[in-house]
């Protein structure tokens, strides 16, 4: 399935993978790239509840944010908003059932894959505005919870993926032209059912 089929089928694209993947970043090339926008999801929230992430999580806790993470991506998805976008999904996004299933259905989703090593720096200096990742006191506690939150999470991001791209030791310019070549030539990994860059 090449660019042009995805463009007929009026089908935004999503991009989803843990936090520190660079969801946003390279999103933000890819849109360039490809002439579409983004819809940061976590921005999006920020700007309709008048609140910072981090607060919603401390006043209201996890439910009550999934909730609204929910309601927002229901609310992209069901408006001319999400035509050629690009959808920089939240990275707990599809934990939330309902979500999994809209990324699945109605997007079609990149999965930027990182081994924990990659996220670990990625996120070492990062972490205070990212709730589900507390407080670590140091790096192994940093790598205990990012292994423990994958365990959840790593199934769930490859089955509502569309595309695959493993993005340890490549820069994001890397990552959202290497994205872009794959789209254009629509690359198959018919086995797994998914694109992949290997």
């Amino acid at each position: 399935m090449g660019l042009s089929r995805i463009l007929m089928m009026d089908k935004p694209i999503s991009m989803t993978g843990f936090m520190g993947c660079g969801k946003s970043r390279i999103g933000t090339m890819l849109a360039g790239m490809l002439g579409y926008r983004l819809i940061d999801l976590d921005r999006y929230i920020e700007e309709k509840s008048g609140r910072k992430i981090p607060e919603i999580f401390a006043s209201d806790g996890e439910s009550a944010f999934r909730a609204l993470e929910k309601a927002a991506l229901e609310e992209i998805l069901g408006s001319g908003e999400a035509l050629r976008a690009i959808i920089s999904l939240g990275g707990g996004t599809v934990t939330v059932p309902e979500c999994a299933e809209s990324i699945r259905e109605k997007t079609f989703c990149i999965y930027l894959r990182a081994e924990t090593d990659t996220l670990v720096e990625n996120l070492r200096n990062d972490f205070e505005s990212r709730p589900m990742l507390g407080r670590p006191g140091d790096v192994s506690d940093l790598r205990k919870r990012i292994v423990h939150l994958m365990e959840q999470r790593s199934a769930t991001y490859e089955s509502v993926a569309s595309l695959i791209i493993d993005i340890d030791g490549l820069p994001p310019d890397a990552v959202a032209s290497d994205i872009a070549k794959d789209l254009r030539q629509g690359r198959r990994e018919p086995e797994k059912g998914v694109y992949s860059r290997k």
